[in-house]
């Protein structure tokens, strides 16, 4: 082809193929305005010459070839498909000809071709509600295929801004899936329950799993995770046994196996706290108001001091992650730094995360084997003084009207029981940890044939805890215990080994496709530590470093202890799926797994699974309904287990002890007294668990979402039970009996009501209600000596507990004295079992009653994005309603029966029409509705066109925990504890929670 062009105005011609294009131009009109005609060009050679052009086509997913891919000249009907290696050939036309490329599962995409070289074309999973791929155990499936109930959140639909750990990212957007931040303490960890309470003395807590490997919520950094993937109901978690119950969560790192992407990305915020809401407390000019108008006994030390203002400031943190991206398809690496700082909302209140990751892989033997090799290590450091719950507490009921240090200096100390300045408790104590892992992990993946993978992958997990606490001499312990300076240090240890073994084989045989997975697990663990303390040091700069040169040591009341467990778990696992036509599906899963927890008659169990579904929008009957994309029916069963927390529960063990023994050849031997009694039979608890669901997927996708009703029965609960001695050596024995039981319905809807080029707006509806109940807490051998058990605890002075689990009730009720009203004097007047008012003074435990539930009955999230150009926003709403609270705050500080300490500004209001004047009690007035909306988290950011080297850029401004509406009267309704047999106690003493305001960065090269 040759060209002639001359500037507007003159004559342009040229030659394409055997044909002369020419035309004359008027100055200023462009090319593309020419009016043309074609003439035979006086030449030898007159045939038309396309361009032959070759490529390869990969998957952008996993960086495979694409056999089948269909390419076409746009335009045309000409085209051809990619052969068995993904390789094509194609003649076109000319230069910039447009070619299109198809393929089921990935979005279709038009590339213009300026070159005959050959050509890399990498294609990207069409991402719809059925056709995203979500992790499973020991794997991955395409979502459409799955037939259990598996919840999953990948990166871009994560919360943004300063979240705490994994589990925050997915807050509100997995239904069933329970997570609060209770504390607002930087180093606490989010609260996380899935579909209910599932065991007594065993764990309720999901089992997590980073890349296949056991690990917590933060193991990595939020930064560096890619998805994650939540399997709900017995038939997905049934693979993992005895640690199931309480749900598994798989999270997934950020990887470059694939080799395409060659990157650097810096993320980085900065964070602003303030305290979400403070008690509204009497203050010094309350004080003196209420002394002189009524004569109350307040003592006046005419300062005016805000004592919960004094111990809290608003701390600013800062995180910074770096992350590294390199290699091919053979060889390729992921590398990360991540470095949090974050100060808590108490003075002397710090935290440190340092974490390094890195990810190598490598690809041999013409990718028929894989290696992967995995580090990770971190760092957690805790720097504090003695700004803990307790002196919160002290802030709490300090005399407003005193100061915090004396004329001289000295801080203000009064007398009083449990009475003491918060501030010098800050200052006058200093307490550090520092926690140290490392991971290390390897794997191999071999592809002998077509079809069949083997993978054999080890891992190593250390770690170790290093704490010291100290407090000086001018701390309140010298005072009131005459301790003259304490210190203590523990440490601990505990390393973990895992191996397991696995063979996956795939087969596609005309409409029918089929799966097999065969496994081996084994696993070990060893924890030991050491603890000592002293006091009564000669002077403050030891701290905790020279813990010998205290004198309790010498005149034997220093301590000092250690201990050592071990625990090993074996599991043989496999897996059948099958499909027939798209429409017909089939999953069977069992493991049988042993432990060392157990007893020796009961050291194996067996945890099968089955599963089904029929994608009917597939059928005939429904494939040609326009709008109607998916609907996949689906029904599972599955049975999983609960491992005891000790691993020594079934054995035997006797205390040494100083105060027991005899006298043997005239001198007193010190002996061993009974500590627990022998149980071959002890065994896991067993879920076995029935859901049914449907997912759908209407409007080419616009519309989609899932349902879940599900059944659980947990049997053999591990229960404490009264035994008689003898036989037995001990009066107590944790037996295998009794059963609770769970149902519940989860509703999740995506809509995208806009979508066009500069906008959109996705949202999402998430639902769940559950209903749970004890039924036994016997067995065929062992009768429970009451049909109930107690928990919670109010603390001193109330010193009662809060709630009772009966057989046959439901879990989660508050047991107390239902109020009436207030006498003439002012006392509560309480509603006994015949149903009349009588004065709590005259009341009996047997006048308790249940009275509201601290479960919620109902869990709520909406979830918002929306894009405008290079705009977005995130808004992510969170509810739960039908629960009540019970505000320990009220409970104690609203309450004017004793003056020597502050309390709440409402304690004098009137109630049931008088004024209060009876002791502190545990009564139904301080349980409230705890029903509450509040706007959890609000980000708004701007992406920087690409510019030059700067692939990205994205500058966001974030907000968590924002509002909150709701009638509770407490600091904030969701900061109570949503674990435990006690839900619904908003302790006095906890870590306030807070406010959180972000600016951050994201800038990839």
């Amino acid at each position: 082809m040759k060209h002639f062009t001359k500037k507007a105005g003159l004559l342009l011609s040229l030659t394409l193929g055997g044909y002369m294009l020419s035309s004359g131009t008027a100055f200023g009109i462009s090319t593309h305005e020419l009016s043309t005609e074609l003439s035979p060009e006086m030449t030898s050679f007159t045939e038309v010459r396309d361009l032959t052009v070759t490529g390869t086509v990969i998957s952008g997913e996993d960086g495979l070839t694409l056999p089948g891919v269909s390419i076409l000249i746009k335009g045309t009907s000409k085209g051809v498909t990619t052969d068995m290696d993904g390789k094509f050939t194609i003649d076109i036309p000319d230069e910039g000809t447009t070619l299109v490329f198809s393929f089921i599962g990935f979005a279709q995409q038009e590339v213009d071709v300026y070159t005959a070289k050959d050509l890399s074309i990498t294609m990207e999973a069409e991402m719809t509600s059925m056709t995203e791929v979500v992790v499973v155990g020991y794997g991955t499936m395409r979502k459409g295929d799955v037939t259990s109930s598996i919840g999953g959140v990948k990166e871009e639909d994560f919360v943004k801004g300063a979240v705490r750990d994994a589990a925050q990212l997915v807050q509100g957007k997995v239904a069933g899936l329970r997570v609060t931040t209770p504390s607002g303490d930087p180093g606490a960890s989010t609260e996380i329950n899935l579909r209910g309470i599932n065991s007594i003395n065993g764990t309720s807590n999901p089992l997590v799993l980073i890349d296949g490997i056991p690990g917590d919520l933060n193991t990595v950094p939020p930064e560096d995770i890619e998805s994650v993937d939540v399997l709900k109901d017995g038939s997905a978690a049934a693979i993992y046994g005895t640690r199931a119950t309480g749900g598994v969560i798989l999270i997934t790192t950020k990887k470059n196996s694939s080799g395409t992407k060659n990157s650097i990305n810096y993320n980085s915020y900065v964070s602003l706290q303030t305290i979400a809401r403070k008690p509204a407390l009497l203050t010094g000019d309350d004080y003196r108001r209420l002394i002189e108008e009524e004569g109350i006994g307040y003592t006046d030390y005419d300062g005016n001091t805000d004592w919960v203002d004094e111990m809290i400031r608003n701390p600013i943190s800062q995180n910074h992650n770096l992350s590294f991206y390199g290699g091919d398809r053979k060889t390729n690496f992921t590398a990360s730094v991540n470095y949090r700082n974050w100060q808590g909302i108490f003075l002397r209140s710090n935290q440190e995360r340092f974490n390094i990751r890195a990810d190598l892989n490598h690809s041999m033997f013409d990718d028929k084997l894989r290696a992967n090799i995995q580090v990770i290590n971190r760092v957690f450091t805790r720097e504090e003084g003695g700004a803990d719950g307790y002196a919160y507490r002290q802030a709490i009921i300090r005399n407003p009207t005193d100061r915090v240090r004396t004329e001289d200096g000295a801080w203000q100390e009064r007398d009083g029981y449990f009475y003491e300045n918060p501030i010098s408790r800050i200052y006058e104590a200093d307490a550090e940890s520092k926690f140290k892992e490392m991971r290390a992990n390897g794997s191999l993946n071999y592809n002998p044939v077509d079809n069949l993978d083997i993978k054999l992958m080890v891992s190593n997990v250390q770690n170790s805890n290093l704490s010291g606490y100290a407090t000086s001499f001018d701390h309140t312990n010298t005072r009131l215990n005459n301790q003259n300076g304490t210190a203590s240090r523990s440490t601990s240890a505990y390393n973990e080994n895992l191996l397991e073994f696995t063979t996956n084989y795939n087969k596609t045989v005309g409409d029918h496709y089929f799966t097999l997975l065969g496994g081996y697990s084994w696993q070990d663990a060893t924890y030991e530590d050491f603890f000592a303390s002293n006091w009564n040091f000669p002077t403050d700069l030891y701290t905790w470093n020279n813990l010998g040169a205290g004198a309790a040591l010498q005149s034997g009341q220093a301590d000092m202890g250690s201990s050592k467990n071990k625990w090993q778990l074996a599991g043989f696992f496999g897996r059948a799926t099958y499909s027939y036509d798209d429409k017909y599906l089939f999953m069977a899963s069992v493991r049988r797994e042993g432990s060392s927890r157990f007893g020796e008659n009961s050291q194996w169990g067996t945890f099968p699974a089955v599963s089904v579904g029929w994608r009917i929008s597939n059928e005939p009957f429904l494939s040609g309904i326009k709008n109607v994309g998916d609907i996949k029916l689906r029904a599972g069963f599955g049975v999983t287990g609960t491992i005891a927390n000790s691993p020594y529960l079934s054995q035997i063990s006797y205390d040494f002890t100083r105060t027991e023994g005899a006298f043997i050849g005239g001198q007193w031997v010190q002996g061993f007294v009974p500590a627990r009694n022998f149980n071959p039979d002890l065994r896991w608890e067993r879920k076995e668990e029935y859901n049914f669901g449907v997912d759908y997927s209407f409007f080419n996708d616009r519309l989609s979402g899932s349902i879940d009703v599900y059944r659980r029965d947990i049997k053999d609960l591990l229960y404490n039970f009264p035994v008689p001695v003898p036989p037995y050596l001990t009066s107590s024995m944790t037996i295998n009996a009794g059963v609770l039981q769970n149902d519940g319905i989860e509703v999740l809807v995506n809509v995208v009501p806009i979508q066009n080029k500069d906008f959109s707006w996705n949202t999402s509806i998430t639902y769940s209600t559950n209903r749970n109940k004890l039924v036994s807490l016997s067995n065929d051998q062992f009768e429970a000596t009451n049909d109930f058990f107690t928990a919670g605890y109010t603390g001193e002075p109330i010193q009662d507990y809060t709630h009772r689990v009966e057989v046959g009730e439901p879990i989660g009720r508050f047991y107390l004295w239902k109020t009436v009203g207030v006498t003439e004097d002012g006392e509560w007047l309480i509603e006994n079992q015949e149903g009349t008012a009588t004065p709590i003074s005259e009341a009996s435990q047997e006048d308790r009653q249940y009275y509201g539930n601290g479960i919620p009955l109902h869990i709520l999230g909406f979830n918002n994005t929306l894009k405008y150009k290079n705009f977005d926003m995130q808004a992510n709403f969170r509810g739960a309603f039908g629960h009540e609270i019970l505000n320990f705050q009220r409970m104690f500080y609203e309450n004017p029966y004793n003056p020597a300490y502050n309390m709440l500004k409402t304690a004098y209001d009137p109630v049931y029409g008088q004024r209060l004047n009876s002791d502190l009690a545990l009564v139904s007035h301080y349980v409230e509705d705890g029903d509450y909306f509040k706007l959890d988290n609000l980000t708004i950011g701007y992406t920087i066109p690409k510019l030059g080297f700067l692939k990205n850029a994205r500058l966001y401004a974030s907000g968590l925990n924002l509002f909150t509406v709701t009638n509770y009267k407490g600091i904030d309704p969701e900061g109570v504890s949503i674990t435990g047999f006690d839900p619904g106690n908003d302790e006095r003493d906890k870590y306030p929670t807070t406010r959180t305001y972000t600016l951050g960065l994201n800038v990839t090269f």
